[in-house]
């Protein structure tokens, strides 16, 4: 009886290479083991290179082709609004890269590559930004068949009745700018893809060219708008705008008065939603600089940077008028809020009211209601009165109100007598240049303190008629015209301050003595002998009393009793 030979089993790693030699023998590579190893390739080998190859580089070129097609940029799901915008639009049918890569520019191309491939690198690694931010240039739109005939058309109208020719816009630099389709071509509304953004239109057009009452856009309001061709009708009249306007030169602005809101202004903090380097952010005044910069270089939508104009007619009994009173009235208090600051007069330096450095504000004087004049409104208004300064500075100013103005009032109307004096002395006669000058200069800075109001800044209008009588004295002098002295006047002298203030509220002026370069001297004798305070001091601001550098001590005293130790005047 033969006994049975048991089955041998091959060892793990004896039946690991069997597998793989099979693996290859599949691909044609033969290993034969000997105390070499062989290796033969048979030509299957070659079919299955070329075929793997032939399906990589088809791999390569089918996702070169899906990264290029609009599903692809689906694919990341912060693109998805912007598909939605783009699937239902006039270009549909129109691939993202034909407007987003520009034509006949490789190196272009391949940046944009990279671009895209560093947005799918950020998307990945969830780095990218909620809104993206992509540039179409203007050789993408006039491409050959796209819109490369659009220069050519003239001017059109758009399905809102608006005018417009395309060439003058994009040819050259108007008002300062370089615009680029997609400066009106844009989206700035989520769901409207590169269509009109009509608020750039407002923006340009109407932006720093309303001023009160009128409105003057670039081109004027006809230059973009057609005349309605069908009557309107309002209430139980017909109007015919074009038979109206052919017979009457009416402004547009007559009727339509409410048809601007906004004031397309750039707030400075929009520009950290882009940029945080402080020495871009240090050009934000420069104008020409950030308009070629963005719009131009950028393609940067307006209304990135700025806020929105809305510019409508509303149809008549649909809603309100919205009256501003800027409308009518304009800068109706300008002049007396820049006297409060202490600007506007010619040749003295700015002097703010003490009131306005402690940021009292109009109400704080304005307390007094007024009645309506003639009745012929219902509007509530309040002026200035004396109770506001005894609120605040208590009863011992009783009075001083009513005192600043006679006082001011006396002094101003005494110049205005030396410059009509001195008018009429040269009158007929060729003064020297600076004397007309100085003349001019006096009556505007005259007519600024009596416009200005006085009470909202005394010490501004004291140095004002200081400073005029000066000027017209030396004019004077250059004419040998002989004009009044009006140094005895407390506000030419600057004494006013004692004599109307100090001695009400408690304060003791003139001192009796004070100290000068270490030494007690007489200071109400002083004052006493020679009549002025600016014979020794020059009066500026409240509290700012200086000694005047050309005082004439020496014209009394001798130098030896002058000398001290230096001590400052007080």
């Amino acid at each position: 009886m033969e006994s049975e030979t048991p089955a041998t089993t091959p060892a793990p790693a004896e039946a690991k290479r069997g597998w793989i030699r099979g693996f290859f023998a599949f691909f044609g590579i033969v290993t034969t083991p000997a105390a070499r190893w062989h290796v033969r390739i048979r030509p299957r080998f070659f079919v299955f290179l070329l075929i793997g190859f032939i399906v990589l580089i088809g791999g390569l070129f089918g996702m070169a082709a899906w990264s290029t097609s609009p599903s692809f940029c689906r694919s990341c799901h912060l693109m998805e609004p912007y598909y939605q915008a783009w699937a239902n639009s006039k270009h549909k049918d129109v691939p993202c890269v034909e407007c987003h890569y520009p034509p006949g520019k490789p190196q272009t191309i391949l940046w944009k590559k990279f671009q895209a491939l560093s947005q799918v690198a950020k998307f990945v690694t969830r780095t990218y930004s909620s809104k993206p931010y992509a540039e179409v240039e203007d050789a993408s739109c006039l491409r050959s068949g796209c819109h490369a005939t659009r220069l050519l058309q003239g001017r059109v109208v758009s399905q809102k009745g608006i005018l417009f020719d395309h060439r003058p816009h994009l040819e050259g630099v108007r008002y300062g700018r370089q615009l680029r389709c997609s400066s009106c071509h844009s989206q700035i509304v989520v769901g409207k893809h590169i269509e009109v953004t009509w608020d750039t239109c407002f923006l340009c057009h109407l932006k720093g060219h309303k001023e009160g009452r009128n409105i003057e856009p670039i081109g004027g309001c006809q230059g973009c708008h057609l005349l309605p061709t069908k009557p309107v009708v309002s209430g139980n009249v017909t109007y015919d705008h074009k038979a109206f306007l052919g017979e009457h030169k009416v402004a547009c602005q007559n009727c339509h008065q409410d048809v601007l809101q906004g004031e397309g202004d750039v707030p400075q903090d929009r520009c950290l939603t882009c940029h945080n380097e402080p020495e871009k952010l240090a050009r934000f005044g420069e104008i020409a600089f950030l308009h070629d910069n963005h719009v131009t270089k950028h393609n940067t939508a307006c209304f990135h940077c700025h806020k929105e104009i809305k510019h409508a007619v509303a149809k008549a009994g649909t809603k309100p008028l919205e009256y501003d009173c800027k409308v009518c009235h304009t800068d109706t208090h300008d002049l007396q809020r820049n006297f409060y600051m202490g600007i506007g007069a010619q040749g003295v330096a700015p002097m703010p009211s003490p009131m306005y450095l402690a940021n009292v504000d109009c109400v704080g004087c304005h307390v007094e209601k007024l009645k309506p004049k003639n009745g012929t409104t219902h509007a509530q208004t309040f002026g200035g009165a004396e109770k506001g300064c005894l609120d605040c500075h208590g009863k011992e100013y009783t009075g001083i109100l009513e005192e600043v103005h006679l006082l001011m009032r006396e002094t101003t109307t005494k110049i205005q007598g030396e410059l009509a004096g001195l008018e009429a002395a040269i009158a007929g006669k060729s003064p020297p240049p600076e004397v007309a000058a100085t003349m001019a200069e006096a009556k505007q800075n005259l007519g600024y303190v009596s416009a200005g109001h006085t009470v909202h800044n005394i010490y501004y209008a004291a140095q004002i008629l200081r400073y005029t009588n000066e000027r017209l004295k030396q004019a004077a002098a250059a004419a040998q015209v002989p004009v009044a002295d009006l140094s005895g006047l407390p506000v030419i002298s600057g004494a006013f301050c004692a004599t109307l203030c100090h001695e009400k509220v408690g304060v003791k002026v003139p001192a009796e003595k004070v100290k000068y370069k270490g030494k007690e001297l007489p200071h109400k004798e002083h004052i006493e002998n020679n009549g002025t305070c600016t014979t020794c001091h020059v009066f500026g601001a409240h509290k700012d009393v200086k000694l005047r550098e050309d005082a004439p001590c020496l014209d009394c005293h001798e130098e030896s009793e002058l000398s001290g130790d230096g001590s400052p005047h007080k």
